[in-house]
């Protein structure tokens, strides 16, 4: 994790520092998965899964700002 957290401060280039982002994420949904392993319990699924969401939806916006400098179109029809 610390090894992510400096790839997303000091890397080379922006989409180095979203694949760490994304690798963060991952590592905190594996850790919460095992957490809850560990507890024997359900309780944390919910986050789990809210967790997952989160981080499709930033990867996926940070990509599409990535290639084309925007990330919500706005186009009228005049």
């Amino acid at each position: 994790m610390l090894g992510l957290i400096y790839r997303v401060i000091k890397g080379p280039s922006v989409p180095d520092r979203v694949v760490a982002l994304d690798s963060i994420g991952i590592n905190l949904i594996s850790i919460i998965a095992l957490v809850s392993i560990l507890l024997k319990t359900s309780a944390f699924l919910d986050i789990i899964l809210l967790l997952g969401i989160l981080a499709f939806i930033g990867t996926v916006a940070f990509s599409k700002y990535l290639e084309k400098g925007v990330i919500i179109e706005n186009d009228r029809d005049s």
